[in-house]
C-alpha cells in the first residue's frame, strides 16, 4: 500500500519538494531579512510562488538547472 502510494507521488517529487522545502524555506529567509513586508506581499505567499514554481518547472522540464 506504501509503496502504491510512493510510485504515484515519485513523478511529482520535485513538486512536492518545491512547495514543501523551498517554499517555507524562502519564506523564512525574506522574513528574518525583512523584505516580504517591504513590498505588501507575506514572505509566505512569496515562497509559495518562489518554490511552487521553481517545483514545477523542475517537473516539467526533469532538471533542476
Amino acid at each position: 500500500m506504501i509503496r502504491t502510494a510512493l510510485k504515484r507521488l515519485n513523478p511529482w517529487g520535485p513538486a512536492l519538494f518545491g512547495l514543501g522545502f523551498l517554499a517555507p524555506l524562502i519564506a523564512t529567509l525574506l522574513g528574518h531579512a525583512g523584505l516580504g513586508a517591504s513590498i505588501g506581499i507575506s514572505p509566505t505567499a512569496i515562497g509559495l510562488l518562489v518554490g511552487g514554481a521553481w517545483g514545477f518547472y523542475a517537473n516539467i522540464r526533469g532538471s533542476w538547472i
